[in-house]
């Protein structure tokens, strides 16, 4: 029997009193609560665990324990969020671009919804180049805050892209046709697990912002305000105190990542 959603756990996770509408507006104010609340991160992968994607773990996980996970857990958990609250949600795959120098597997998992009869992009989980908001599927710029970003059309795909230092940049390119939960099994099982995965070979935390986003890499903590980085090696010991204070993520002493991070 599968587990059935706690709305009302899931919306005091992220700090919404009460339910939202099914509408534009309630997408909007859950889209920027869970995405600037339940942070982008891959601490699990690290100390060798295995990343589930059923609906009872994924509460357990970034509801219960208030921790956070990666594209597919995030995914996965908002479109349950969605579908209880009425929106017509399909769940969709993408290949990142975002610094690749060559074309990458389907990885990372994205929502369309449709409000009104229009498409949005919906994606909580791309961490801290993510949307903190819904994107209409127009090809015309929206900013969020210091960002702005598009959803491009490319030979039948639909390329998200956030501009940065005079250009648009590709983030992710995707089809608009839904996909079923075992293509998303098959994805997490390569991205958790693969020795070439990045999220194997590299620890993260993300959390985007409305002022700052925050990125760590292994040992490299940035916050970025628009195209304005500030970045720095965090010292011997401290890569705790930072999970615990920059993304509210509590991790037990002695724990031990994959990554070299000491």
């Amino acid at each position: 029997m599968s587990a059935e959603l706690d709305l009302d756990a899931y919306l005091h996770r992220i700090g919404l009193a009460a339910r939202p509408r099914s509408d534009l507006a309630g997408l909007h104010s859950l889209h920027f609560a869970h995405a600037t609340t339940i942070p982008f991160e891959n601490l699990d992968i690290q100390m060798g665990l295995p990343i589930r994607l059923d609906l009872a773990s994924l509460q357990a996980k970034l509801v219960a324990r208030r921790r956070g996970g990666y594209c597919f857990e995030h995914g996965t958990l908002f479109l349950a969020v969605l579908k209880a609250l009425g929106f017509d949600a399909i769940p969709c795959e993408a290949r990142v671009r975002l610094g690749a120098p060559e074309v990458l597997p389907r990885t990372h998992m994205l929502l369309v919804v449709l409000v009104e009869g229009a498409p949005w992009l919906v994606d909580v989980g791309f961490g801290g180049e993510g949307l903190l908001h819904p994107v209409p599927m127009d090809g015309e710029a929206h900013p969020q805050f210091l960002n702005t970003y598009r959803v491009a059309q490319e030979a039948g795909l639909c390329v998200l892209q956030s501009f940065h230092h005079g250009g648009w940049e590709d983030l992710y390119a995707f089809l608009p046709e839904a996909r079923l939960p075992v293509d998303f099994e098959l994805g997490n099982h390569y991205t958790s697990t693969h020795p070439d995965s990045r999220f194997v070979k590299t620890l993260t935390a993300q959390l985007p912002g409305p002022d700052v986003r925050r990125i760590l890499r292994n040992r490299a903590y940035a916050e970025l305000r628009g195209d304005q980085v500030e970045g720095r090696e965090l010292a011997s010991g401290e890569l705790f105190a930072v999970l615990r204070d920059a993304f509210g993520i509590e991790v037990p002493d002695g724990v031990h990542f994959r990554a070299s991070v000491d």
